[in-house]
Formats: C-alpha cells, structure tokens, sequence
C-alpha cells in the first residue's frame, strides 16, 4: 500500500463528493481520484445514506492528498478555512480563477479569494504578490496591499504598476 501523507485535509460534502472530486481534478494538473470507499446496509440507522452510496473518496490535486467525505447536512464550508494556489503567471491566475469560479461566487470575496460552487474557498495568489508585499521598500509594499485590497481577481500587471508607484 502507498505511504499516505502525514496530514491530509478532508472535506465535508452532503452527497456531492463525486462531483466535486470530479470538478477539482479537472481542473488541477497531476490529478486523480484514488480510494472509493461506499456506505454498507451495516449501520444505516447511524449514517443515514443509502447503502452502496458513496462514503469518501481519496483524491490528489497537483500532488496534495485530500479526502473527500459524504456525511450529511450537518456542517458547511466557512471562509475561515481556504485553499492557496500560488500562481507564477497571470494565466495561471485566470486559469485557477475562472474555473474554480464557474458555478460558485467569486464576486462575494476579495483579494484573490473565491467560493466555489460547493461552498470551499481558494484563494489565487500571484507568487509575486509574497515578493512585493515583503519588500524593505515598505511604501511600495503597501501601494501593492492597497492595489489588492481593490481587486477581486488579482491582475500581476496592476499589481506591478502599483508596486512600481
């Protein structure tokens, strides 16, 4: 058996973890769906979904290991917890921005965040972005915070004008 990551996150769906492993993996590159484990007659009393249903699936998004769970309706995602993509390029950026956008809410957020059409957040972060807002140029650092602090999707090249003054 494959050594598993030390610590992998796992995501709560109420019967749509199928659909969302299908819709990241899609969209990462070096992606694939793993494990699928499925709800048995055993216990339906407990876990209340159908018997042959899927349970959990184990997936990777550009190497990082997730878990996908189907538990019910009890807990939703929060934006207190969200995923980073860091982008080299602006067409990374629009690449990760729009697809993981299609379906979910990507005018509700700011800075580089979206929510997704299952509710997770993401943040798409231009590498750049690390470089200039720790720069010891400190007035340029924060001409770049305030340039991002308006954008919803962040553009490297207005970022740059901004970081530049």
């Amino acid at each position: 058996m494959k050594s598993l990551q030390k610590i992998t996150p796992c995501l709560w769906f109420n019967g749509q973890a199928e659909a969302a492993v299908q819709f990241y993996t899609d969209i990462f590159p070096a992606s694939q769906t793993g494990l699928v484990l499925h709800y048995g007659e055993q216990d339906a009393d407990i876990h209340r979904q159908p018997p042959g249903s899927v349970l959990a699936i184990s997936f990777t998004l550009d190497g990082q290991s997730f878990t996908a769970l189907n538990a019910g309706p009890e807990f939703q995602f929060t934006p207190a917890v969200s995923f980073q993509i860091n982008c080299e390029t602006q067409d990374e950026v629009d690449h990760y921005w729009d697809r993981l956008s299609d379906g979910g809410e990507p005018e509700a957020q700011q800075c580089g965040w979206l929510k997704d059409r299952y509710g997770l957040s993401w943040q798409v972060v231009p590498t750049i972005m690390l470089e200039m807002l720790s720069s010891s140029d400190h007035a340029a650092a924060q001409r770049a915070m305030h340039a991002m602090m308006g954008m919803k999707k962040l553009d490297i090249q207005q970022l740059k004008r901004a970081y530049a003054g």
